[in-house]
């Protein structure tokens, strides 16, 4: 957040290094959390979304947790 906070600042100030550098910040952070980057989905594994978890590979964990 201290990231987005710079990016406020810097537009307040019309500061374009300022503004430049606090994006670079925004970025850097949200590929280090997996936000950006390459994505995750398109690995082969089946995705099970739109199932029900009784009805998906998870039965078991489900059946346990009610």
């Amino acid at each position: 957040m201290a990231a987005r906070r710079a990016v406020g600042r810097a537009l307040k100030a019309v500061d374009h290094a300022a503004e430049a550098d606090a994006r670079a910040q925004v970025d850097a952070a949200k590929r280090a959390l997996g936000e950006r980057g390459p994505v995750w989905w398109t690995d082969g594994a089946a995705d099970f979304n739109r199932h029900m978890a009784r009805n998906s590979p998870y039965a078991d964990w489900w059946s346990a947790m009610t």
